[in-house]
């Protein structure tokens, strides 16, 4: 009875996939741990999140790809509907404003969009797939452009790159010419000084802190020069778990989230950094693998954007918490602290297992 329960639990999930999420989790808590000062609360909160999460991917896993192509456009409406309500409702922490209280909990629009936009670009492109013109790619561009536009006024670069990133891939995946994507990135460059003009002066900073964090070494630059101090200082092999000093003596902002890569660098080195990579790498090339057997333009161009958008992920953070990005806000995924970001991921893996698992029906449908 036992093994019929695990069977039909087990039903839709890809084993191979969830072994390498897993094993990404449980490096992830042991790090937060270390990163929170032994804060076994903190760990707890995050166990909490990665079952519900776990939950979600479950239930999503079951679901047909059909109907994710039926509810996007109304997922996508609404989801721009939240982000409206945030500009003129919402609750700011910090000098931004991001959230809407709805009483029992907060909820940040800009996380659903994460999902809800390349389900969109992929729903309409693929609906185009016989026809499409160079006004279908426009068309398309336009359902992620306008979230990034009032994502980045709230201010929220780091969501807003990622947004713009899922959009491109969709683009990409969906056969864009070679010619507009060197325009677009042409046209791109050349609105650097007006979009510069609109950014805000923190984030006006961030960029100026980059190519000389000493300029503001207890400011602007301090994450940067006491992130850079704990990744170096953890040389080949690290210093050990809970022995990082950067860490441990609260030299490290935000170690918890955004600048954890940081915290993990320091006790276990290059070699724990090249092993967390490795592990990265076959998550993505799982997800990769799935999007190469979809059977159809939907799934294919959907799974394929949730391999790439995770990619991105992890090179944001890294290229963030290592200095050669600006700071924005990304957290690392599986392994940072944070509820909406965490159960986004792992409902975006859901999407995959069941792209994987009902890829036969969806082959004939």
């Amino acid at each position: 009875m036992l093994e019929r329960l695990f069977l039909r639990l087990q039903k839709n999930i890809d084993s191979v996939l969830m072994v390498f999420i897993s094993s990404a989790l449980v490096v992830g808590l042991f790090t937060l741990y270390s990163a929170s000062g032994r804060n076994i609360i903190l760990v707890l909160n995050q166990l909490f999140y990665i079952g519900l999460g776990f939950i979600l991917l479950w239930v999503t896993a079951k679901i047909h790809p059909k109907y994710f192509q039926k509810l996007a456009l109304p997922i996508y409406i609404v989801g721009l509907l939240l982000l409206f309500g945030v500009m003129f409702f919402g609750q700011s922490s910090h000098g931004a404003k991001r959230w809407l209280n709805l009483g029992i909990f907060k909820m940040q629009p800009s996380e659903i969009m994460r999902i809800a936009v390349p389900i969109a670009m992929a729903w309409y492109l693929s609906k185009r797939e016989n026809k499409r013109h160079a006004i279908d790619y426009v068309i398309a561009s336009l359902f992620f452009i306008l979230p990034v536009i009032l994502i980045i006024n709230q201010p929220d670069l780091g969501t807003g790159l990622l947004i713009a990133a899922s959009g491109f891939y969709i683009l990409f995946l969906a056969g864009l010419n070679w010619k507009f994507i060197v325009g677009g990135g042409i046209g791109l460059f050349s609105l650097a000084p007006f979009i510069w003009t609109h950014l805000h002066d923190y984030q006006k900073n961030r960029v100026l802190i980059l190519l000389d964090p000493s300029q503001d070494p207890l400011g602007s630059g301090y994450h940067t020069i006491q992130s850079s101090i704990a990744m170096g200082s953890g040389g080949l092999i690290g210093k050990g778990w809970l022995n990082g000093t950067q860490g441990q003596l609260d030299f490290l902002p935000e170690r918890t989230t955004d600048f954890i890569f940081a915290v993990f660098s320091e006790e276990f080195g290059l070699l724990g950094n090249l092993l967390l990579l490795g592990l990265y790498g076959l998550i993505i090339g799982r997800s990769l693998m799935i999007a190469s057997q979809a059977k159809n333009t939907f799934t294919r161009l959907l799974a394929a954007n949730i391999g790439l958008t995770f990619f991105t992920y992890i090179f944001i953070n890294i290229a963030m918490v290592s200095g050669i990005m600006p700071v924005v806000g990304v957290p690392l995924p599986l392994i940072s602290f944070g509820g909406t970001s965490m159960t986004i991921i792992l409902i975006s893996f859901g999407i995959l297992m069941s792209v994987h698992s009902h890829k036969e029906l969806v082959g004939s449908s």
